[in-house]
């Protein structure tokens, strides 16, 4: 437990930074009025949208609080506290998004500033962005975990006895509820209000009306700039704090039955995950000041030096803490219905440094692979460049297919992650493995925040009518946030896998669950019902950003019709920005509760009507068909909008060169306006869904066992 006590100043030393690096970051220059004006258009709406979403997020917190509780009552292993729990977690997983909101906001205009001189300079204030976001998820994560599970055991652990920590744990397990439950309605909402904005923007502007997107004339512009930080920054905030939330909790509730014996009462095992978390924040940190690149240098690099840096002295720290907390030769045991230990696996203390190893491989490679098929001049990217040369059908065709691709590789990789960790530790090491792979979460989140501020920053350029060689930087660091961002869900999706496995297997472990057997047809019901939900869900998704961006259409194309002169851009004329906002902010708040509810329901539903192991069968489908939908979704996304980028940068095909507003773009623009609501709406909200899911069941799982 000593060594707990360290965790506390790793967040001060988090906290401190976030404090000094905003600092530093409005310090810098917003540039023209006309650059200032813009950005606070986009604060404003930004904001609007956060204080609506989270009014009804609010009471939704305050019904889940009372029921939680009334269902606490009910089990004389829960408490009251559970209430605090679920609390805690939501509110600190909404402060999580409103951080990364509000500095991304600070740094887009500042980042626009420094591009008029320095690509180099530019990186720097987009990525200090993005690093505050990542320091401020990871560091209320921990602080959460840390101070409630030093709370809930001095209150029920008196005696150290495996029951006890598990109460610890299951009121814990609150915290991990409340984070999941704000995520998933964060990333929905915000993912819905994006696309539909970014959706009528690429329509309205520049197919319909021949305007660039990021052109000052399209009503729908502004929107399109809050859209990227409600959804691609506060909602992937939620997000990544859910994961990192639920890695660590899940971690813990499998490390109270590893022991040096029997009568080990130490728990080493669950506190291990904290501390993996801690030296992986505190080498994130370390790794920031290494992202850094010359002029005219690889921001793609720069980036992934960084991520390598933090990985690998993760890694190294990771032996010294784990050999010198755990004891030398680990015993996993399983509980039986009547309460005796049953051994299962006999280890070495360095075999959960393994499984460490290949937590922190595994999401190295899932990073690799992302980047290869959504980056920019990769095979993936040019084969639907190619097929754009066609018609927007073939376009489509092409996307469809290398997104199916690209579930081939991450799935084998997370197979053999997942058996290699199981073979050397067990399934603790399973669950250590994604400790590990999410303990680098900050550095993670700070590489995926920047590119929603790049691609903000491009757009007050193109508004505020800056050179175009000023375009051109943030054009360079939006192309890199593309791919980066598909990278942080592709980490975010894999550990989702992970973290899920763990989730189900303390379940299993609560539950007695010895089997799934799928012979049986109450089970394979439970399966097939399982798979079918996250197709439902990305449905509810789709659906809600499709009718929310014809209604954007419908409004500019109003505007254009009614408004004399604004299309044609006379001085003195200026588009209806709030009334766009208004319509994705609306379309967002009336779209998100249904699909949210749904992972909520459901596992209650079907784990009370028919027990644990069809609950368990449902569990299973919506861990492999989200996972695999997910990553779909997500990658497909992620090539359509870079080969769309890449006819904007100036793209050969056959010998001949095709740039911005050739037919070929316009066809491109079509698949990206498709993968727009796969990657940022329904695709990430996968993860959360599987997780929030698990969580549910593993709440109610007491109660039904």
């Amino acid at each position: 437990m000593s060594f707990l006590y360290l965790v506390p100043v790793v967040v001060l030393l988090g906290f401190v930074y976030m404090f000094l690096r905003s600092a530093w970051i409005s310090k810098q220059s917003v540039g023209t009025d006309e650059m200032d004006r813009i950005s606070k258009l986009i604060a404003k709406g930004a904001m609007s949208f956060l204080k609506a979403e989270y009014r009804v997020l609010g009471i939704f917190i305050a019904i889940a609080t009372v029921l939680l509780g009334a269902l606490s009552l009910t089990d004389a292993n829960s408490s009251l506290f559970i209430m605090l729990a679920f609390v805690v977690g939501a509110v600190f997983s909404g402060t999580a998004g409103f951080i990364g909101m509000r500095v991304a906001t600070l740094a887009n205009v500042r980042t626009a500033q420094a591009a008029r001189t320095s690509l180099s300079k530019a990186l720097d204030i987009s990525f200090a962005g993005g690093t505050i976001m990542g320091t401020g998820v990871v560091s209320l994560g921990l602080l959460g975990l840390t101070l409630l599970y030093l709370l809930f055991n001095y209150l029920f652990n008196q005696t150290g006895t495996d029951a006890e920590m598990m109460r610890v744990l299951n009121v814990l397990t609150g915290f991990s509820l409340g984070a999941e439950s704000i995520a998933l309605f964060a990333r929905v909402g915000g993912g819905i209000y994006t696309k539909a904005a970014d959706v009528g923007a690429d329509l309205a502007g520049k197919v319909v009306a021949g305007i660039p997107e990021d052109d000052p004339r399209n009503p729908a512009v502004i929107a399109d700039n809050v859209g990227d930080n409600v959804g691609d920054v506060a909602g992937m905030g939620a997000d990544l704090f859910g994961s990192y939330v639920s890695t660590v909790l899940a971690t813990m509730v499998l490390g109270v039955l590893v022991k040096a014996d029997q009568n080990d009462n130490s728990y080493a095992a669950v506190t291990l995950p904290l501390l993996i978390a801690a030296i992986g924040t505190l080498f994130s940190m370390a790794a920031f000041f290494v992202v850094k690149v010359k002029e005219g240098g690889n921001p793609q690099a720069a980036l992934n030096r960084g991520n390598l840096v933090a990985i690998v002295l993760t890694a190294i720290a990771s032996y010294f803490v784990i050999t010198n907390v755990l004891p030398e030769t680990c015993q996993e045991f399983k509980k039986t219905a009547d309460g005796a230990l049953v051994l299962t696996h006999t280890y070495a203390s360095i075999n959960i440094f393994f499984s460490v190893l290949i937590g922190l491989a595994v999401g190295g490679l899932i990073s690799v692979i992302t980047e290869y098929y959504c980056a920019m001049g990769k095979r993936p990217v040019l084969s639907i460049v190619r097929q754009s040369l066609s018609s927007p059908a073939t376009n489509i065709i092409g996307g469809i297919s290398i997104g199916m691709e690209s579930t081939a590789l991450p799935a084998i990789v997370l197979a053999s992650g997942i058996v290699g960790s199981y073979m050397v530790g067990g399934l603790f090491g399973v669950a250590m493995a994604a400790a590990g792979m999410m303990a680098t979460t900050g550095i993670q989140l700070a590489i995926d925040a920047f590119g929603p501020i790049a691609d903000n920053a491009g757009g007050i350029a193109e508004m505020s009518g800056l050179p175009k060689e000023v375009r051109k930087n943030t054009d360079v660091l939006d192309a890199v946030g593309n791919t980066t961002a598909a990278i942080g869900k592709g980490f975010a999706i894999a550990s989702a896998a992970l973290t899920a496995l763990a989730l189900f297997a303390a379940f299993m472990e609560i539950t007695h669950l010895e089997e799934l057997n799928i012979a049986d047809p109450k089970v394979l019901g439970g399966m097939l019902v399982g798979g079918m939900i996250p197709y439902l869900f990305s449905s509810m998704a789709i659906s809600a950003v499709g009718r929310a961006a014809g209604a954007m259409v419908q409004e500019v194309a109003r505007q254009f019709r009614e408004i004399k002169g604004l299309l044609a851009g006379e001085p003195g004329v200026s588009a209806d920005y709030e009334t766009c906002i208004t319509i994705s902010t609306q379309a967002a708040i009336r779209e998100m509760m249904l699909p949210g509810l749904m992972a909520l329901v459901v596992p209650t539903v079907v784990g009370f009507a028919f027990g644990p192991a069809v609950l368990g069968g449902l569990l299973a489908g919506v861990l492999v068909s989200g996972l695999l939908l997910a990553m779909f979704q997500s990658n497909a996304g992620g090539a359509w909008d870079n080969a769309k980028k890449s006819f904007e940068a100036g793209v050969e095909i056959n010998g001949q060169m095709y740039y911005k507003g050739s037919d070929v773009h316009k066809n491109s623009v079509v698949g990206d306006t498709v993968g727009d609501p796969f990657k940022d709406t329904s695709g990430p909200s996968m993860n959360i869904l599987i997780k929030l899911t698990m969580i549910m069941a593993l709440i109610i799982a007491p109660y039904i066992a």
